[in-house]
């Protein structure tokens, strides 16, 4: 005898839809809303604390303080009298900066092409690790080995570049002193952006619509040619991001840029002469020894520096903005 099973089936509850959200939501919402408001009260104090110890020096140098090119302490004995400008290291801090994205950034979009789209797999997995292991690298280290392997070649190819292009005046030499100059110190703030640009650019590459990259192959494209026509237009604001990301670090780069480069207050347009300087590696240079008031001085040259900062990455997203509007 079979039995029947003749009850009806239990459905489930039918799941309510709305729009209120769950206490885990509002949980995870509220962890992010305090990392987000965090970062700008942190970056609002370090603001307020660099002006308030600074504020002085901003009223009684004024202007001055951008523009002028002395750092002079004041001095009792001699008869001294304080003097603070960092307009020439303010200078030797964008020509840096610009030397390093000019170096590094072509390098870098290179090898996350090279990674994304030639590269085979047993090479392109340790070569990833190895660059985000370099992006996590102290800028010490970079700094003794600028020093000690690059600096010897460096001043070779400065001397190169001497020779052959001395009727531009970037490569005009006064003096015969190679070692140590803002195209060492480009140099090697180059090769400490290029992993963070690569590892940016690779990660942009990555998320190129797939449809996009197969109809341009449709079409007859080669690899080069779909680079050109879909992974460089659709990737240009990540491009930019990550260029102006490496600039920032390069802005504000101390060790490194101190280890291999000159501090002269004095505005050089010769990039290979040994004669330079950042805002950055000046206060690192001073702070050891500097007394109350030129502490203050100090505090406001860091002011400028994180305005210079806060500047980049504004012009930054503007420009993200736009090529992504435009793509």
């Amino acid at each position: 005898m079979t039995l029947v099973n003749t009850s009806a089936p239990t459905l489930p509850p039918k799941r309510e839809i709305t729009t209120v959200p769950r206490f885990s939501d509002k949980v995870f919402r509220g962890i992010v809303t305090a990392g987000g408001l965090s970062s700008l009260v942190i970056l609002a104090l370090i603001a307020f604390f660099l002006v308030y110890n600074g504020i002085d020096v901003f009223r009684s140098e004024g202007l001055k303080f951008l523009t002028g090119f002395d750092w002079i302490d004041a001095s009792t004995e001699e008869g001294l009298l304080a003097q603070y400008g960092v307009g020439a290291m303010l200078y030797g801090t964008l020509v840096i900066g610009f030397l390093a994205v000019l170096f590094g950034v072509p390098i870098a979009v290179g090898a996350a092409l090279f990674l994304s789209y030639y590269a085979p797999d047993w090479i392109k997995k340790p070569m990833v690790v190895v660059v985000d292991v370099m992006a996590a690298i102290p800028s010490v280290v970079f700094g003794l080995w600028g020093f000690f392997i690059l600096m010897p070649h460096a001043e070779y190819w400065a001397k190169l570049l001497h020779k052959y292009f001395s009727f531009i005046p970037f490569f005009d030499m006064p003096a015969p002193a190679y070692s140590r100059s803002p195209f060492i110190a480009g140099l090697v703030l180059a090769i400490m952006i290029i992993p963070i640009v690569t590892s940016i650019s690779r990660e942009i590459f990555a998320q190129t619509p797939l449809d996009r990259i197969q109809a341009a192959y449709a079409l007859g494209a080669t690899k080069w040619s779909m680079i050109k026509a879909v992974v460089f237009p659709y990737g240009a604001g990540g491009i930019v991001g990550g260029a102006m990301l490496g600039l920032g670090r390069a802005l504000g780069e101390t060790v490194a840029v101190y280890t291999v480069l000159n501090l002269v207050y004095d505005i050089r347009i010769e990039v290979l002469l040994s004669a330079g300087g950042s805002v950055a590696s000046m206060i690192v240079n001073k702070f050891g020894e500097a007394d109350a008031p030129e502490l203050r001085a100090l505090m406001a040259a860091g002011f400028v520096l994180f305005l210079v900062t806060l500047l980049v990455n504004f012009i930054a997203n503007i420009i993200i903005n736009r090529t992504a509007r435009k793509g």
